[in-house]
């Protein structure tokens, strides 16, 4: 976990303040996609999320903390995350 929190804040530096979800896919490297967000946001699932000129967007210290959290779950061994 140490090793992805200290990845996480490093990409935090390098990433603008907030970022539409259709670029999040492109700025995180393809980790996850915008349309798997989407997916995860109607489950209720997803990142806390903001809307900018009607479109969805996450502050990246929140989306940060949001993949961290999924990391440590996989990494612990519970594989999928709660549906």
């Amino acid at each position: 976990m140490v090793k992805v929190q200290t990845s996480l804040i490093d990409l935090a530096e390098k990433l603008p303040p907030i970022i539409s979800r259709s670029h999040v896919e492109r700025f995180l490297g393809g980790i996850i996609s915008s349309k798997s967000l989407a997916n995860l946001d109607s489950l209720g699932e997803g990142p806390p999320r903001v809307k900018v000129s009607g479109r969805v967007a996450y502050r990246t210290e929140e989306l940060l903390s949001w993949l961290s959290a999924r990391s440590f779950a996989i990494e612990k061994g519970e594989g999928h995350v709660s549906r």
